[in-house]
């Protein structure tokens, strides 16, 4: 059992003033759109790792990687990552952390020329890649997701009307490939009403823009 703090979206001032009410928190989930001075603070507050995918009002976070010396770098030349130092950008990949495996794809539908937004078929490609990427590691050790973490919701499973806001349609099928119980999402701001969880042919689809505090089991799987 993990216990999470679930971020997205909305800053809450309130955890600037006191964080208490989130401590003992053993990881923290971050869905996009939030600053990351903001993620930062968090991280320190609570020292405990974090795992972040972009959403549609973040910078263009493509193309960092680690070189073999262990600098960062980005196309080629040393950069310093925009978000903060030791936090896990998981946008297209799999990542294990503080006892959970998670899958992440950040992103919104595409409606302006702003970064870390996909078409359909754009976002339905990467979530076959990340696919990919899971069954490979579940070949070697058996594992599956334990959380998917993404922006947009599902399409037609929590998400808006209006173009910016509608969800992605391949996350319908990507979440019960991955056979995880949890999925993950920020980016469908409620403004004050209840955001009550969505089922996904098995999976838990929440909400969790502003801040969401819950234990996650890790290790629990779908019915294949």
């Amino acid at each position: 059992m993990v216990s999470v703090l679930a971020v997205s979206d909305e800053v809450d001032e309130g955890l600037y003033v006191d964080p208490r009410c989130v401590r003992g928190a053993e990881l923290i989930l971050a869905c996009g759109d939030l600053p990351f001075d903001y993620l930062g603070y968090l991280m320190n507050a609570l020292d405990v790792p974090l795992v972040f995918v972009p959403g549609n009002h973040d910078p263009d976070v493509r193309g960092y990687r680690t070189a073999r010396s262990g600098m960062t770098v980005r196309a080629g030349l040393p950069a310093d990552t925009p978000w903060p130092s030791g936090a896990i950008n998981a946008d297209g990949r799999v990542v294990d952390v503080g006892g959970l495996r998670i899958a992440g794809l950040g992103g919104s539908p595409r409606y302006s020329d702003g970064p870390n937004q996909y078409g359909q078929r754009e976002q339905a490609r990467r979530a076959r890649a990340l696919s990919g990427r899971a069954r490979w590691r579940r070949a070697r050790d058996g594992r599956d997701i334990d959380v998917l973490l993404t922006h947009a919701p599902p399409r037609g499973v929590g998400d808006g009307d209006d173009p910016p806001h509608r969800g992605f349609e391949c996350l319908r099928g990507l979440a019960p490939r991955l056979r995880t119980p949890l999925l993950l999402h920020g980016h469908v701001h409620p403004y004050g009403s209840d955001t009550p969880d969505r089922d996904l042919d098995g999976t838990v689809v929440r909400n969790v823009v502003g801040k969401h505090r819950f234990d996650v089991v890790a290790g629990a799987r779908l019915s294949p």
